[in-house]
């Protein structure tokens, strides 16, 4: 019997091919790197090849090197990273290198979005999203400008999973998810704004067809199971973008759960059943893989990258790697509070609840008295701190937190959980995860997709959700005070930063 799912997540980075059974567990998974080129300063590109070897030698190496005969897989589902511009032919050739995520050289370009869209307020209201380079509309608003010939050229824009699906099958298509990462989606009705799209000056043709995450758009062609060692013919199912996958692989199925995620940045999500709208656009809302829910969420540029910053810093011994545990135990060992030392963690500049480029790390209330542990402490707080505001604001839209679950390579740190149990004042779980949460929530798409599983309740029986930390009652009153200090000290800094941007601090 096909039992098993092969879920490919295709990151920034790399792809990740990971066979999953219906218990939720890895079987086996392979990993094949691909380079990002920086052309120019706030470039970002991938070329769509790498994209393409990476789907083809993962699959055949790890049915190699499982053993697995490929007739047991059930269905191929996807994950990838969103936001981007990958323009193709008639054929599903690639014209140009993909624009990624990252990529913010359409400042020009999103200015013209706001303008002709009817302004910030009525393009965030209608996508979820604020205005912003970051987003596909202007990425392909750029080529239309400066690459007419190729926009001219192109038959459609897609997202690496899309383009890794079209591959398998030979079919173009999106999911709800990655459409509402293009800045171009109605988010309420689920469907392509002709509205906005006209008043853009876009051709309405270069966007597939956008449907639900557990579709199955095709099957895995002759050629593509030649190249791949696939069966041909195995289903495969559409997935969707990593941000929302990674929301169901955390267990956030169901209105009010919510769930932080902490590695080099971080972000709080919150699932619900309309879009959480801030009149401040503090927050951003995508189509969730379940389509009668969506997840509104603020992300945050540096959290576990700056304490992978500070371990830089402090560490004395290159040649030994990186000493977090070292880090970790110093943090523990200061009370709540940091002895008096506050860190505002934006050395990235910040996005939620910010969206300010011109942000800068501090460290305020340094003495004499102070050294590594209390630094460490405070770069844990500090990640901690702008967590809670993002938390707030979500709660001021009328967001309701059920549960609250945290996944990501910061949350083995135990010293960090309490941090955040005691800002947040409500009990965290912890998802015990065999696979990664953009993995399962992609494995999970495709098993529901094919009849493996009925629907996303499936969650419940996949994923082992245990207790983690709860408040402690005095922390509590400790960090009520120093997080009203926290959002004052960004206050009275936020004109030094833009006076050190505009006499030539670095961007």
């Amino acid at each position: 019997m096909a039992d098993l799912i092969l879920a490919h997540d295709l990151g920034t980075t790399g792809n990740k091919a990971t066979l999953i059974d219906v218990s939720g567990r890895s079987v086996a998974s392979t990993f094949e790197g691909y380079a990002t080129a920086y052309p120019q300063p706030n470039w970002a590109e991938q070329d769509a090849d790498d994209w393409q070897r990476a789907l083809i030698n993962s699959t055949r190496r790890l049915l190699t090197q499982s053993a697995i005969d490929p007739r047991q897989i059930a269905v191929v589902s996807f994950s990838g990273h969103m936001q981007g511009a990958l323009l193709v032919d008639e054929m599903g050739r690639p014209l140009r290198p993909a624009i990624i995520w990252a990529d913010q050289r359409a400042t020009a370009e999103a200015a013209h979005i706001a303008q002709a869209g009817g302004g910030e307020d009525a393009v965030y209201r209608l996508t979820g999203h604020r205005v912003s380079a970051a987003y596909t509309a202007a990425k392909v608003l750029w080529i239309k400008n400066h690459q007419p010939q190729m926009y001219h050229r192109a038959r459609w824009v897609l997202q690496p999973k899309d383009y890794a699906a079209y591959l398998l099958t030979g079919q173009v298509a999106t999911d709800y998810s990655d459409a509402s990462g293009t800045q171009l989606f109605d988010l309420e009705h689920r469907r392509w704004s002709r509205e906005l799209i006209d008043a853009l000056g876009l051709s309405a043709h270069l966007l597939p067809d956008a449907l639900p995450s557990t579709t199955v758009v095709g099957r895995v062609t002759p050629e593509a199971a030649r190249v791949t060692g696939l069966t041909a013919g195995t289903p495969v199912v559409i997935g969707g973008g990593d941000g929302a996958c990674a929301t169901v692989g955390s267990g956030a199925i169901q209105e009010g759960d919510a769930y932080t995620y902490i590695g080099s940045s971080s972000w709080l999500a919150l699932s619900a059943r309309h879009p959480l709208l801030d009149p401040e656009q503090r927050i951003v809302t995508f189509a969730h893989l379940d389509p009668a829910l969506c997840f509104s969420l603020g992300n945050m540029q540096a959290a576990g990258g700056a304490f992978d910053w500070l371990d830089r810093l402090f560490n004395c011994r290159p040649d030994a790697g990186p000493a977090y545990s070292e880090l970790d135990e110093m943090a523990a060992s200061v009370a709540p509070g940091a002895g008096g030392v506050l860190c505002l963690p934006y050395l990235l500049g910040e996005r939620s609840p910010h969206w300010n480029p011109h942000a800068r790390a501090a460290f305020v209330g340094l003495s004499m008295a102070h050294g590594r542990a209390e630094m460490a402490r405070a770069v844990l707080e500090g990640v901690a701190f702008n967590l809670r505001w993002i938390l707030d604001v979500l709660r001021s839209q009328g967001a309701r937190v059920h549960r609250m679950c945290v996944i990501g390579g910061g949350a083995r740190s135990a010293v960090w959980r309490q941090i955040l149990a005691d800002l947040y004042g409500i009990p965290l779980l912890r998802p015990h995860l065999d696979v990664t949460a953009t993995a399962l929530g992609a494995a999970i798409a495709g098993g529901i997709g094919v009849g493996l599983f009925a629907d996303f309740s499936v969650v419940g029986r996949l994923i082992e959700v245990v207790q983690a930390e709860s408040p402690v009652p005095d922390h509590v009153l400790r960090y009520a005070a120093l997080y009203l200090l926290f959002q004052q000290t960004y206050s009275a800094l936020k004109p030094v930063f833009d006076q050190l941007t505009a006499a030539g601090g670095r961007d």
